[in-house]
C-alpha cells in the first residue's frame, strides 16, 4: 500500500556527445575500458568539440590534466566521462574546462571543451569512454538506441540494487 508513496530510486543517463557515434565498451580500443576495470558503460565517437552532462548531478572529480570528469546523479549513480585515449600525456593542452569539484551541472551543460584539429594532429584517437564506477550498486539497462546519438540520446537506465 505504501508503496504508491516511495520515491522512485532510477536515474537516467544520456549521451555526452552533442553529435557522435555510440559503441559498445568492448569496443573501447583500450583495454582498462574494454575489459571493465573502470566499470561498465559504453564509448562515444566524439563529433563535436565538446563533452555535456549526461544527467543532473554534482562534479565529484576533475584532473589537471582535463581528461576526465566525474560526477555524481542525483540518485548517486558515479559517471566517469575520460575523454579520447592516452589524453592524459597532454597535460591540459588543448582542453578548456568549464567545471570544477563541487559545481552542480543540468544535463546538457557544457563541462569541457577541446581543440579537435589539436587532437588529430597529436594522433590522439578521441573515443571516449563514459562508465558507471558504482555500478555494483545499480541494475544497469541499455537503452536501444541507433549508432548516431546526440544530447536526447538516454543511452541507460540504472536502478539501484535491493
Amino acid at each position: 500500500m505504501f508503496k504508491f508513496f516511495k520515491k522512485d530510486s532510477s536515474d537516467e543517463i544520456y549521451s555526452p556527445v552533442k553529435k557522435g557515434k555510440l559503441i559498445s565498451i568492448e569496443n573501447v580500443p583500450d583495454e582498462v575500458f574494454a575489459q571493465k576495470l573502470m566499470g561498465d558503460g559504453v564509448g562515444f565517437i566524439n563529433e563535436d568539440n565538446g563533452i555535456y552532462a549526461p544527467c543532473d548531478g554534482v562534479i565529484i572529480m576533475t584532473t589537471p590534466t582535463k581528461h576526465a570528469i566525474g560526477l555524481q546523479s542525483r540518485e548517486g549513480v558515479e559517471v566517469l566521462i575520460h575523454i579520447g585515449l592516452n589524453t592524459v600525456d597532454l597535460n591540459g593542452k588543448g582542453f578548456t574546462s568549464y567545471v570544477k569539484k563541487g559545481d552542480r551541472v543540468k544535463k546538457g551543460d557544457k563541462l569541457i571543451s577541446f581543440d579537435k584539429q589539436f587532437m588529430i594532429e597529436n594522433n590522439i584517437d578521441l573515443t571516449t569512454p563514459m562508465v558507471i564506477t558504482n555500478g555494483n550498486e545499480y541494475t544497469i539497462d541499455f537503452v536501444d538506441t541507433v549508432d548516431e546519438v546526440n544530447l536526447q540520446s538516454k543511452i541507460m537506465e540504472l536502478k539501484k540494487s535491493t
